[in-house]
């Protein structure tokens, strides 16, 4: 089973990819990373962890696009019931504000987790602090940029 991590922005300002990559070079990351885009800027990033082995991937999507709302607002809608947590109204409404969201899926063929898991968390963690966001781990909760839980999944 896929795992995801998102990142709910609430920047309109992307971080550029220089600093991503810079980023992934203080992890000992040394490949090459792909990105693309458009005039709104970078919409995907793709970064070989290792020969053999699915690269890691990174979509941005801008509240713009077509669909992008709904998905925010279906990520509110599931915040709104989780009142067992003292921060999910917060998170609600920031998710709500968002202006940008990033998507990575982690592949599920890497012989190294312990240091996977290391990367995608600070992607999500620096693209959080570069968009004024928090980030969201499937079956662990919302995160703020600075790795503070802030609702645990149940």
């Amino acid at each position: 089973m896929s795992r995801w991590y998102r990142v709910f922005g609430r920047s309109e300002q992307q971080p550029a990819p220089a600093a991503l990559l810079e980023c992934l070079r203080e992890l000992g990351v040394a490949a090459p990373a792909h990105f693309r885009g458009d005039e709104a800027g970078w919409t995907s990033m793709e970064v070989s962890l290792g020969e053999g082995f699915s690269p890691l991937c990174v979509e941005c999507f801008l509240t713009s696009e077509p669909d992008i709302r709904a998905e925010l607002n279906n990520w509110a809608a599931w915040l709104e019931t989780c009142d067992y947590s003292p921060n999910h109204a917060a998170l609600m409404e920031r998710v709500i504000q968002s202006r940008q969201l990033y998507a990575l899926r982690r592949p599920l063929d890497h012989a190294d987790e312990v240091r996977l898991e290391k990367v995608c968390v600070a992607i999500c963690r620096f693209l959080g602090a570069s968009t004024d966001g928090v980030y969201q781990f499937d079956s662990e909760g919302f995160f703020a940029a600075d790795g503070t839980l802030l609702l645990q999944e149940y």
